[in-house]
């Protein structure tokens, strides 16, 4: 939609391209970073700048939005809450709303509507997680991305922590996705109140109407409150699954965690409604007779203390107990419907596995001496910056970067730390940890905001031993942009490759002096990445415009001489595509598949043979969305629902695809027999590299978002021992042969 007369032509210095829609409380702009990158804004109409209580509530839904930022999401980019017409600026979801296409083209159905459901369940998880509840989903709040559903629009959301405004009698949402205590005492809803409108949602994408419709908003809000939800057209799986999220009392519905139980145990294709009344009747009395049974049986009680209720029963234990059984009807009648360690880090090549065989980890394969189960918390300067740790195993010696950590040196048979060297400042998204050699390991350091005079980051070297600095050199960071992959600094044999300051050129230094070897400038009007491929090293590098303007089609590859940092003949990529690692001897790379501006997944792969400088493409037989990896001269695509799809790296052919229960992981991690995939809450899977086959899940570990989509792996395999890296800078092993039990 264009700008029409009147229209603001920049905000906040932002350049406005397009108006994407207005409401009755402001109007939506399309406009563009200085970098290029789209972004949406939202303008409050004039009329409401002078009302200190709308202010408040804009404020409140800033600071919503920026703590909510995350998978799905969209990413506050920057804001001016106390401007004349105070504005806010988030990352531009491409899509239609749910709305727009249950008016299009219908309701959802089958493989397409699990996922919908799984997507939004995620995400109001991770809102609830970081204490906001927020307050108005509805079907207008969902964009249906390419990479899948994200929440938008926390104008009326409220953090729990948070005091509540006193509106004077306002009820705030849309009736037929509002929650019973929403309409009746809108000041005090919980989580649950997202969980019934999620209900709502549900039922309103699979049938294209409400379950509580009438004629006016008034008689809507009465059934809301009053009445018994219309359920009759909602495949009976995912009924059992929605009729629970409609109870009129929050204490029975499900939190966010425990309806992810449910949908995850829904047949892919939900099976039918059912319509004869078997499985509709048979769904709502086992549920109802879980219920009544439970509220008959009183709970035992606990002595008060601070967590407990009137009755000196605590909350959680309590509220936990009694959804137990509720759970389990719900899912029962849903499904009744239907190791060698690395000095690498990064996602080029990497982790290598053992031979064959049925075990999880090979009987050869060593524990560290003296090693038990451990759990660790590694605080550095920032303890704010969630899931930055990534480690590398040497020996008995585990090494840690990122977030506000430079590196840290932990024993890999108990978790206890042997030095740690501090970040002042916030990292770029991504840069963990460079890499290690016998004696050197090298991170990142970024500089505080307060400390404008040292250089925005550097590549630090540390001593293995003692944790004494070596030496640094400030470091640019725009690999991302040319290779998709965080990695402006490499370790090659025992030297680093890293990017000066200005993206201008490579240089090379020997890892632990610091002496330069040799420093090459980049090809004229281009910016390049390092890129490993086995012994040899490559630049990969795009022209200034394209890096600009984030549309890197056309990358060309040069050999560089480790000796002298010579560049060899270019060998031009027809991309955009993502380098992966080593299979064969040759380079592999994944063709990205983007639709418009956003990235909607991967659709084959281009090999570089090193010698011949030829390079061969294969499609595949589909897009593949969510975070790719290699190991083991395997491709391995993660989806955000969990979904694991292992490719073959020569011709893109889908080897096998196994559904898992570790939602946006990260990997893959190779061991012995086994390779890994683990989320920011620090559940794992492992699954056999033959076949996809299941060998073991774990439980979370940590608070943390799921569904990130990029992340380098998190696994970190010494001998037998599987470390991982989880939210909130935690840290937790165990033995690969004894994984800790889950449930």
């Amino acid at each position: 939609m264009s700008l029409r007369g009147g229209d603001p032509v920049e905000i906040g210095g932002y350049p406005l391209e397009a108006r994407l829609g207005s409401g009755g409380m402001g109007t939506v702009f399309l406009a563009r970073t200085s970098s290029g990158r789209p972004v949406a804004i939202k303008l409050i109409h004039q009329q409401f700048a002078g009302d200190d209580e709308f202010r408040i509530r804009f404020r409140q839904e800033v600071a919503a939005a920026r703590r909510v930022s995350g998978a799905f999401t969209a990413a506050v980019v920057d804001a001016a809450p106390e401007a004349e017409q105070p504005w806010m600026a988030t990352t531009y979801i491409e899509g239609h709303t749910l709305a727009q296409r249950i008016a299009e083209k219908g309701p959802l159905n089958g493989a397409e509507l699990r996922r919908l459901a799984i997507g939004l369940a995620e995400a109001l998880r991770d809102i609830h997680r970081v204490g906001v509840v927020h307050r108005d989903l509805k079907p207008s709040n969902v964009v249906l991305s390419p990479e899948g559903p994200r929440v938008i629009d926390f104008g009326i959301s409220r953090a729990v922590d948070q005091q509540t405004l006193t509106m004077t009698g306002r009820v705030i949402g849309t009736p037929p996705f509002m929650s019973p205590e929403q309409l009746q005492a809108p000041r005090g809803v919980g989580p649950r109140s997202d969980v019934f409108s999620l209900g709502t949602l549900l039922v309103y994408a699979a049938t294209g109407h409400g379950p509580f419709d009438a004629d006016s908003p008034y008689l809507t809000a009465y059934q809301v409150v009053h009445e018994e939800p219309s359920l009759d057209a909602v495949p009976v799986a995912l009924r059992a699954v929605v009729e629970p999220c409609l109870a009129k009392e929050p204490e029975g519905r499900p939190s966010a965690d425990e309806l992810l139980v449910l949908l995850r145990d829904l047949p892919a294709d939900l099976g039918g409604t059912d319509t004869n009344g078997v499985g509709a009747g048979r769904t709502r009395d086992m549920i109802t007779q879980h219920h009544l049974a439970m509220r008959a049986t009183p709970a035992p009680t606990a002595p008060a203390g601070p967590d407990t209720g009137s009755t000196g029963t605590p909350i959680g234990r309590r509220l936990r107990r009694r959804w137990r059984p509720v759970l389990a009807a719900a899912v029962a009648v849903a499904a009744i419907g239907g190791g060698v360690a690395t000095l690498k880090t990064g996602g080029f090549g990497g982790n290598s596995g053992g031979n064959k065989g049925n075990s999880v980890a090979a009987q050869d394969a060593a524990l560290p001496d003296g090693f038990g189960p451990w759990r660790k918390t590694v605080l550095g300067g920032r303890e704010d910056i969630p899931d930055e740790l990534r480690c590398v195993a040497s020996g008995d010696a585990l090494f840690c970067g990122g977030g506000s950590v430079v590196a840290t040196r932990i024993r890999a048979s108990d978790g206890s730390r042997v030095w740690t060297v501090k970040s002042p400042g916030v990292p770029v998204q991504g840069m963990h940890l460079v890499g290690a050699t016998d004696d050197t390991v090298l991170g990142y350091r970024f500089a505080a905001q307060d400390a404008p005079q040292d250089p925005p980051s550097e590549v630090v070297a540390i001593d293995t031993h003692n944790g004494r600095e070596l030496w640094s050199v400030p470091s640019g960071a725009q690999s991302k942009a040319v290779t998709g992959r965080t990695q402006d600094a490499l370790v090659v044999g025992s030297a680093v490759v890293t990017v000066d300051a200005s993206n201008s050129r490579f240089e090379a230094r020997d890892a632990h002096s610091g002496t330069v070897a040799w420093k090459t400038p980049f090809p004229a009007g281009a910016q390049c990445a390092p890129v490993p491929v086995g012994p040899q090293l490559f630049a990969m590098c795009a022209t200034n415009a394209e890096v600009d303007a984030l549309e890197v089609r056309h990358p060309t590859l040069y050999p560089v001489d480790r000796a002298s940092g010579t560049l060899g003949r270019p060998i031009a990529v027809d991309g955009p595509a993502v380098p992966m690692g080593v299979a064969d001897g040759r380079l592999v790379l994944f063709q990205v598949h983007m639709e418009g501006p956003a990235l909607a997944g991967y659709d084959g792969v281009a090999r570089v043979d090193p010698a011949s400088r030829k390079v061969t493409y294969s499609r595949s037989a589909q897009t593949y969305a969510g975070t790719p990896g290699m190991a083991d001269g395997t491709l391995y695509v993660s989806s955000q629902t969990g979904l694991v799809t292992a490719l073959d790296p020569a011709t893109g052919r889908k080897k096998w695809s196994r559904q898992t229960g570790v939602e946006g992981a990260s990997g893959p991690v190779a061991g012995a027999d086994a390779v890994y995939f683990s989320s920011a809450t620090g559940r794992v899977v492992a699954l056999s590299p033959y076949d996809g086959k299941p060998l073991w899940t774990t439980d979370p570990q940590a608070d943390g978002l799921t569904g990130e989509q990029g992340a380098s792996p998190r696994v970190t395999v010494a001998g037998r021992a599987v470390i991982v890296a989880a939210a909130k800078n935690t840290l937790f092993a165990f033995d690969a042969q004894k994984p800790p039990k889950s449930g």
